[in-house]
Parts: structure tokens; C-alpha cells; sequence
């Protein structure tokens, strides 16, 4: 296991002009501790007043079956209708339905793979399509077959603009893109301009698509939200295939029909604990937390692994708000203290408030162990408890630098801002409940954090910070890598938001590179780290939609657990 880094401080860091109306005095105590007035929960008890029962899944069930096994013939026959077949398994994957046939579409996608000259002769729709099907299942496939788009003086060709599907299909294909490949950066560039230049001149569903391919890559965007938006536009596509469109409105409403009632446990789970009343000065987001982890794993199998993510995360984000706004320094070194030895007889030491929270932070990590020792793998919590004490770590080393109001360097920063993004915690801890394919190889993988993991963590503290570090500065909050950045190499903060944006793409290269066979681990894995990433680009692309959570995230939530589908049952 790697050491957690040791940082030394730089240069003084002098607080912020405004940082007296956010602090609060404590009479009792005559202790002055910040506050970050976050908005209350929007949610109240909605999710358990309206818990759904399970007699509305049960009519749903049957029918997907039937629906099912219409699906596997389709992807089974015609073995020569290569191009019919690639359209038919993006249609399940932007469908959200893919899951249900793993096996036939890597086979179907295999059999394409090894197929004769399968990139000669086929224009330039099928040709992204195909390329991003591909790599999007680990294949190696090399970029340069779109040089034949490509005119002599080395520029994409112009009759491609009359192409707008075809255009499409090769934007969405470029954010699959490694280092080293300038046609695929060249491609997500013109594409990118011809299609925002044409898009008052298309008409539904192929406007709709443009526009919302240009707001939110398909790569980059959460499974479950890309589903619920192509369904609608799946609607009024003429060539549409009815089966498919049945099957997939069907799956999401029984989904649907799920997470309701996993969040209408984990709402009483939360409510019983009564962190609203007893720690008021955190965000109170677990609606929002759940979301989070839906974006990671969807599936119904996954259930034991959601629900037990999700409590994770909720008290890393109580933990967070600790560490950032309401505890002394002095608090915080019990605490950490408290985290590194584990043990429930530590909380004598614990000021009241922390004793509520590392008492219940314990009984979660004491329950995923109970569920873990029926299948014989509660050695597993091991990982996860050393990732929350490695993140403990790093939340006190920012607090230190709070509390001597110093600035480090932007790579001493950025070292420890990665880790305690909570990403790296959340990786490993997302691992387990995932069944028998994990092993102690692919733990022990994670928790070195390798290249992937570090991309992910880059991605999120970049995007994090660029949107939220003034908010966070105006109430007393430790220096973000906007801060260090812009000291250490005297620029503005546009410029150092454009060299972070650099960044954030060049990390998406690196976790693209490691999904290419033959990768690390088994693909499962990869696939939260991806997803992991997703969340970030959906949640802070323009502003930080989860402390700001009645903005974009109270829409999403709407769509994905409160309006199912209308359907004819």
C-alpha cells in the first residue's frame, strides 16, 4: 500500500474579506466556528411517503421477458448485416437495455472485430459507429482508418458537412480518443463547429440529438439520464424498431420502480438518524448521494453494492462539511485521531457532535461487513476502511493549511486535493458487493491507486474546484488548486481554468487508454471508474450541482425516480 504523501507549506494564505459573515459563535462555548447556509433537503419525506409496492413491478416482469428473447433473436440472426447490427446494439445501449445482453453483444461485436477488411467500404456513419462500438468494448482499434475522409492538403473533407448523422457519429466517436491521436482531436474539433453551425437549420428528432450531443457527450454522461433522453427522441424516430422501444420504456419504469424503493429505505435509514437536527450545519443531500451512485451502477444486482455506496457517501459528505466548516482544529485532531484508530471506545475523546457522527460512520462500515461475511468476503472492508482513513488524512492536511493559512505549491496540492476528492475511496469502496469476480488482486490494485484511478481523482478536484472554489473561498474554505495555481505562476484565474480544462481532457485520454484490452482488471471494474468520471461531468460541468442541489440535479432526480414512463400495460 502506497504511503500517503507528506506536504510542507509554501507561502502565506490570508483569509478571506468576507469570511466574518459566515462564522457563527457558540455561546456556550464562546467557540467561533464558519457556517456555509446550505439549503435544506428539497426532498422532505417524499420518498417514503410514496414508496412504490411491489405488485407494480411484478407487471412489468413478464413482459420484459417476452420482450427479451424477441431481442436476442435480433442479435443473433443476419451474422453478415454487419452495419444493421451496429445500429441495433447503439440502439441498446442509448436504450439503456444493452445490460440484459452482455454476452450477445460482445460476441456480436467480436465477430464484426475479426470480420475480413471490416473498416473498407462503408461511409463514414458506419465507420464512428463501428470504431466507437469497438472501443467502447476494448478494442485496440487504430484511428487512422478516418484518413479516407480526409482531403489532400490533410483537413476533413467539406462535402462531409451534407452529413450531419455521419458527423454526429464521428464527434461522438472522438471523445474515445488516446494520446496520440490528432485526427480524433482534429475530428471532435470540426465536427464540433459544423454542427453548432447547422443546428438551426435541422428539424426532431435529429435537432434534438445534435443539441443535446453538444451539451452532453454520449461518453461523458450518465447512463441512466442518456437513456431517459433517448427514449423520448427513440419515439419519433421513423425507422424506429417498436420491440426495442417497448423493452426499453418497460426496463426503465421497473428500475424506476426499484431505486424508489431502495431510496424509500435508505430516506428511513437517514431519517433515523437525524443528522438534520443533530449535525445542522452539513448538507443534508442524500437523494442527491443516491443519484450519484445510480450514475455508477444501475443495475438491479447491484442493489446491495447502491444502497451501501450510497450511505458511504452521505457520511463522507457529513465528514467533508466537518473538516471544512464546522469543526475547530482542534476537534479535527481527535477526530482524525479517532479515524485512524477505529474503534468505537475512541469517541470518550469526541466532543458530542462528533461522537453522533463517528458512531454512525462505524455502524455502516460494521453492517457492509455483515453482509459481506454471508458470501465469504468480509476480508473486502479491509480496503474500504483504509480508504477512508487515507481520505481522513488528507481532509486534516487541508484543514492544517486553514489553520496557518498558508498556500502550497500547486503540485504538493494537488497531491493530496486528489485523494481527498473522495474519488479514490469511493473506487475501491464501489468494488465491494459486486460479487464473485472481485479478488483480492483487483483491492489491492485500487488501493495503489493506479494511473486510471489518479485520472479519475485529477478529473474530479479540477472540475470540483473550478467551479465552486469562489463560493468556498467567501466562506472561510482552504485554498483550491484555483488559488495555488494562480499564485504559484501568476496568472488569472481564466488562465488557469483553461490549462485545468487541458487537463481534464488529457486525464479522460489516460482512463480511455486503460480501458483498452488488455487492461488491468476485468472491464466491471473499470466501468465504475468511468462512470465515476461521468457523474463529475454531469453534476459540476457548470456550477457545483450538488451543494446547489435545486438547480440541474432536482430535474434529473424528477426524470430517473418520480415520472415513470406513460405506458399501455
Amino acid at each position: 500500500m502506497a504511503p500517503s504523501p507528506k506536504l510542507s507549506v509554501k507561502s502565506s494564505y490570508p483569509p478571506s474579506p468576507d469570511l466574518n459573515e459566515h462564522l457563527l459563535q457558540n455561546a456556550s462555548t464562546k467557540i467561533i466556528r464558519k457556517s456555509a447556509h446550505y439549503h435544506p433537503s428539497i426532498w422532505g419525506d417524499h420518498f417514503i411517503t410514496n414508496a412504490p409496492s411491489d405488485m407494480m413491478s411484478d407487471a412489468y416482469l413478464k413482459q420484459i421477458e417476452e420482450l427479451k428473447e424477441k431481442v436476442t433473436r435480433l442479435l443473433t440472426v443476419d451474422a453478415n448485416e454487419s452495419s444493421k447490427k451496429l445500429i441495433l446494439i447503439d440502439s441498446l445501449q442509448r436504450l439503456g437495455v444493452a445490460y440484459l445482453f452482455e454476452g450477445d453483444i460482445d460476441e456480436a461485436l467480436k465477430q464484426i472485430k475479426d470480420a475480413p477488411n471490416c473498416f473498407d467500404d462503408i461511409d463514414l456513419f458506419t465507420m464512428a459507429l463501428q470504431f466507437r462500438l469497438l472501443r467502447q468494448q476494448g478494442y485496440n482499434i487504430p484511428c487512422d482508418v478516418f484518413n479516407r475522409f480526409k482531403d489532400s492538403k490533410g483537413s476533413f473533407k467539406k462535402e462531409l458537412i451534407k452529413d450531419v448523422p455521419g458527423m454526429l457519429c464521428l464527434y461522438e466517436a472522438s471523445y474515445l480518443r488516446v494520446h496520440g491521436e490528432d485526427i480524433l482531436d482534429e475530428a471532435l474539433v470540426f465536427t464540433t463547429a459544423q454542427l453548432k453551425s447547422i443546428l438551426n437549420e435541422l428539424k426532431p428528432p435529429l435537432a434534438t440529438q445534435v443539441m443535446h450531443a453538444l451539451e452532453q457527450p454520449l461518453h461523458k454522461g450518465m447512463p441512466r439520464l442518456e437513456a431517459r433522453h433517448y427514449i423520448s427522441v427513440y419515439q419519433q424516430v421513423e425507422t424506429r424498431n417498436e420491440t426495442l422501444l417497448k423493452l426499453a420504456e418497460l426496463d426503465f419504469n421497473s428500475l424506476q420502480l426499484i431505486h424508489r424503493q431502495e431510496l424509500s429505505q435508505l430516506s428511513r435509514w437517514w431519517k433515523e438518524l437525524d443528522f438534520v437536527t443533530k449535525l445542522p450545519y452539513a448538507r443534508d443531500r442524500l437523494v442527491e448521494c443516491y443519484f450519484w451512485i445510480v450514475g455508477v451502477y444501475f443495475e438491479a444486482h447491484y442493489s446491495l453494492a447502491r444502497m451501501n455506496l450510497t450511505k458511504i457517501i452521505v457520511m463522507t459528505s457529513i465528514i467533508d462539511d466537518t473538516y471544512d466548516v464546522y469543526g475547530t482544529y482542534e476537534e479535527l485532531k481527535l477526530f482524525t485521531d479517532a479515524i485512524e484508530r477505529w474503534d468505537i471506545c475512541t469517541t470518550n475523546q469526541l466532543p458530542e457532535y462528533m461522537k453522533v457522527l463517528y458512531s454512525a460512520l462505524l455502524e455502516v462500515y460494521n453492517k457492509i461487513e455483515e453482509d459481506l461475511r454471508k458470501e465469504g468476503q468480509s476480508y473486502q472492508v479491509y480496503y474500504a476502511i483504509e480508504a477512508m482513513k487515507r481520505l481522513v488524512r488528507t481532509y486534516f492536511i487541508e484543514a492544517k493549511w486553514f489553520n496557518e493559512g498558508s498556500i502550497p505549491m500547486f503540485e504538493e496540492y494537488i497531491k493530496i486535493a486528489s485523494t481527498s476528492s473522495g474519488y479514490p475511496m469511493l473506487t475501491i469502496t464501489s468494488f465491494l458487493g459486486m460479487g464473485d469476480i472481485v479478488k483480492k488482486e483487483t483491492l489491492d490494485w485500487a488501493i495503489d491507486e493506479p494511473k486510471v484511478v489518479r485520472a479519475l481523482s485529477l478529473i474530479c478536484r479540477l472540475m470540483d474546484d473550478i467551479v465552486s472554489h469562489k463560493s468556498e473561498q467567501e466562506r472561510g474554505h482552504v485554498c483550491s488548486s484555483v488559488e495555488c495555481y494562480m499564485k504559484e505562476y501568476n496568472v488569472t484565474e481564466e488562465e488557469a481554468c483553461d490549462e485545468f480544462n487541458k487537463r481534464i481532457e488529457n486525464a479522460w485520454k489516460d482512463l480511455n487508454q486503460g480501458c483498452i484490452k488488455p487492461t488491468a482488471v476485468p472491464m466491471p471494474f473499470l466501468m465504475r471508474i468511468v462512470n465515476l468520471v461521468r457523474m463529475m461531468d454531469v453534476i459540476y460541468k457548470h456550477e457545483d450541482g450538488y451543494t446547489n442541489a435545486l438547480s440541474v440535479l432536482k430535474e434529473y432526480i424528477t426524470l430517473l425516480f418520480i415520472d415513470p414512463l406513460c405506458l399501455d400495460l
